[in-house]
């Protein structure tokens, strides 16, 4: 009897149609479409967890949309969570479409996840590595997707375990060096013929075979587990339907469920398997995520490539070159029809001399990288993100079950128009609009949930408070996130209330709470605040630590910014910033005595984030603060006149003054002779001079503008000792590289020339290339207009001739 009779014997009444495929598979996808379209048969079971069965009619639903998933996750522990990602040209998702297509039953019949999860949690629980059913039923979606050793959940990231490669081994034998070349040429490229569709299962089922007997269950024998429990599925729907049931299962399987066992060995082996209480439901999946070979991927290497195998009606080579050249000529690259003909034909002739029935993926990249994207790289890494991969995003009915904060969170989305998307965008909201105000707070409190839907970043053309620039983007473990957010509460806001205020009670050091203060405030948290701002006053209280204190200031006084544009009440923020700064105010001069570089260092960062946080503070309206700012200079002339201070932080207390117009320029030059004299070590004074004009162009700019801090500079510079010029030479690289090249250029001018020769770097007569003697008043008049028009000047002054003519009238 031939493979093809005993196939069509077995469709006929000699036992089960078990249909062995290769996941997500276009070829296996559409050779099980042709298999149930010629076996017609009465009942249809397929390789998943039995607790979707009651979700099977979604996939029917017109708003399901591949590429999907089944998620489980225990309902005591939401984050322990595994999930069966199907796509458009996964086998399964065909049966499954097939039969609710055609009123015929399907159902689940692997492991159930009951058992998934409490196996791996108690695995994990013992600190056991690998050998999990978790594990085990990942190892062909981590390896190559192949035909086995199962379609089991995508878990989340844990150990790979070793384990033989069904595919490998086969192309191997027929003296391939790649499996998806081999694969490819074997079934991707092989139509299905007609009275032709039962064949393949047969050939992959006598290869499989063949492999069992070898390798046995291949390295996992928690795959015998799974096995035995489908066994026993199976006799319940032969008992029912008798021989008129199809299987479709991975082909590694296959020998299992043909192969005859007693009912009692397959119950010994399911005998005491843990369980837990799941949920199970549908979510959104990506073509990305199917893409990755380790945590929730399923290990294809390009699912957007196997998608366009799948639903391609013809001739498919020419209409993915269409594809490729639509997406480079979006970018603006000249491709022309030309081009694509040419790529056709070298794809073709690269098949041809590398003795291929068809050009697979290699032969139409290679064709693409010569001809459209001519040798580079480049372009060509954009059509494997773009097409190869691509970015397609899944969807699913709002009817499919979900937690209560998932419907909440879609009810947002579609009230606020902020719909998932798997490709990454930025979005600039307006916080004075009330449209982007709440989309604003909604990512803020998925933010503060551990929803990472959308990242803040760094806005274009606007440094304003009411401005913010997100970058968003949908991934599949985000369900697993928010399900996970669930235990706070059942809307986007009672959770992040709840969360808030447990993290406030859990926090370990002030800076947490403050920046958690700030939080509650960009999300726009009015019940957590109250917590929150308690326990911030009262570790604030207790905290000594100086470098903690100011530390935590700088977040604190930024929140009191958003107060402004999002009406929120800061006055209790406001308290707390004030008794937090004076605080620091009081400890500041003795922690920063007697401390070595690194410290010496660390303070000044601090002085300088808490001197910003001032200014802010100080220019609040609110009764009471106006003194901080003086309070705070006070500190800073303290801090310049103690010599047991360090260098770096007496010269950035100098400079602050300086900058604040608390200290004049005369007096700013006498303290920097008095540290550059002679009498003081070198590597202190280098300390102070980088403390005083480092931190980037504005020092050098003092430098620039002002010529006897730098002739002062110069002097001590060229009277350092040869033996202490080594020691001080890393310090002044490091301040004077931080400058901008220009700033550099015209100090080294100004040097070069030698004091005296002019009043500054913009006097006149400073011999300077590029300054003459005097001014030019012509040039000076030439930028007159430009500078009106930026302030509005012209305008101001039309409507004030405007109502001077109407006052006429």
């Amino acid at each position: 009897m031939t493979g093809l009779e005993e196939a069509v014997s077995r469709a006929a009444g000699a036992g089960p149609l078990l249909l062995g495929v290769r996941h997500h598979g276009p070829g296996s996808a559409r050779a099980v479409r042709a298999a149930l379209e010629e076996a017609r048969p009465r009942v249809v079971l397929i390789e998943g967890p039995p607790e979707a069965d009651a979700l099977i009619p979604l996939a029917a639903d017109e708003e399901m949309r591949p590429p999907v998933a089944l998620l489980a996750h225990a309902v005591d522990e939401p984050g322990r969570s595994a999930f069966w990602p199907l796509a458009e040209f996964s086998p399964e998702w065909v049966a499954l479409r097939w039969a609710l297509e055609h009123d015929v039953p399907a159902r689940f019949i692997d492991l159930p996840a009951t058992h998934t999860l409490a196996w791996g949690r108690q695995e994990d629980e013992a600190g056991v590595e690998g050998d999990s059913p978790l594990d085990a039923e990942t190892a062909d979606s981590e390896g190559d997707s192949g035909p086995g050793p199962g379609h089991g959940p995508e878990p989340g990231p844990g150990p790979a375990d070793v384990r033989i490669d069904p595919l490998g081994v086969l192309a191997e034998t027929a003296g391939y060096d790649d499996p998806e070349r081999w694969w490819e040429d074997v079934v991707e490229h092989r139509g299905v013929g007609k009275g032709d569709a039962l064949a393949p299962f047969t050939v992959l089922e006598e290869a499989m075979g063949a492999l069992r007997e070898t390798y046995g269950s291949g390295g996992h024998d928690r795959d015998l587990v799974r096995e035995a429990y489908m066994r026993l599925q199976l006799r319940v729907a032969q008992r029912e339907f008798e021989d008129g049931v199809a299987v479709v299962c991975g082909a590694w399987h296959v020998p299992a469920l043909r192969r005859k066992t007693t009912v009692t060995a397959d119950k010994a082996l399911l005998k005491g398997l843990p369980k837990v209480k799941t949920d199970m439901t549908w979510v959104p999946w990506t073509h990305r995520r199917l893409s990755r070979v380790s945590g929730y991927g399923a290990g294809i290497d390009s699912p957007g490539w196997y998608g366009h195998l799948f639903s391609a009606p013809d001739r498919p080579v020419e209409r993915w070159m269409t594809k490729v050249a639509g997406l480079l000529r979006a970018e603006d690259r000249l491709v022309s029809s030309a081009h694509v003909i040419e790529a056709v034909r070298l794809a073709e002739t690269l098949a041809a001399m590398r003795g291929r029935p068809l050009p697979g993926l290699s032969e139409t990249t290679d064709a693409v990288r010569a001809v459209m994207c001519e040798g580079s790289d480049v372009p060509l890494a954009l059509v494997r993100d773009r097409l190869v991969v691509g970015d397609v995003l899944g969807e699913v009915p709002p009817t499919a079950p979900a937690v209560p904060l998932q419907r909440d969170l879609a009810r947002l989305q579609r009230r606020l128009r902020l719909k998932p998307e798997a490709l990454e965008r930025e979005l600039e909201l307006d916080l004075r609009k009330e449209t982007d105000a709440a989309r604003s707070r909604l990512l803020h409190r998925l933010r503060l949930l551990g929803v990472a839907w959308g990242e803040p970043a760094a806005s274009r053309g606007s440094t304003g408070t009411f401005r913010e620039t997100w970058r968003l983007r949908w991934e599949p473990e985000l369900s697993v996130r928010v399900a996970e957010a669930g235990v706070w509460g059942t809307t986007v806001l009672s959770a992040a209330t709840a969360k808030a205020e447990a993290d406030a009670v859990t926090a370990q050091g002030l800076a947490e709470v403050t920046a958690l203060a700030e939080r509650c405030l960009l999300a726009e948290l009015p019940d957590a605040l109250p917590t929150v701002m308690r326990i911030l006053a009262d570790r604030a209280a207790l905290d000594a630590d100086v470098g903690r204190l100011a530390e935590a200031l700088p977040a604190l006084v930024r929140s009191l910014r958003y107060g402004d544009v999002r009406g929120t009440d800061t006055g209790a923020l406001g308290e707390v910033a004030a008794g937090l700064a004076e605080r620091v105010f009081v400890g500041l001069p003795p922690a920063c005595a007697a401390l070595d570089a690194d410290g010496a260092e660390e303070m000044r960062r601090h002085v300088d984030a808490v001197h910003g946080a001032v200014g802010l503070l100080g220019d609040a309206p609110a009764a009471g603060r106006g003194r901080l700012r003086a309070r705070w200079q006070s500190v800073l002339r303290v801090l310049c006149g103690r010599d047991t201070v360090p260098g770096v932080i007496r010269g950035r207390a100098v400079r602050l003054l300086l900058d604040d117009g608390e200290l004049a320029q005369d007096e700013a030059a006498r303290l920097m002779g008095l540290v550059l004299s002679p009498g003081t070590p070198p590597p202190d004074a280098a300390a102070w001079i980088e403390g005083f004009v480092g931190g980037g162009s504005g020092g050098g700019m003092l430098l620039v503008h002002d010529e006897r801090l730098l002739g002062l500079v110069d002097a001590w510079l060229t009277g350092v000792p040869p033996e202490a010029f080594t020691d001080v030479l890393p310090l002044l690289r490091r301040t004077f590289s931080a400058y901008e090249p220009g700033v550099r250029r015209t100090l080294g001018e100004l040097v070069r020339r030698g004091p005296g020769a002019g009043s500054g770097a913009t006097g006149a007569g400073s011999g300077i290339p590029g300054f003459a003697a005097e001014l030019d008043p012509v040039r000076a008049d030439a930028v007159l207009p430009v500078l009106r028009l930026l302030l509005g000047l012209d305008e101001v002054a039309g409507h004030i001739g405007d109502e001077l003519v109407g006052v006429g009238g």
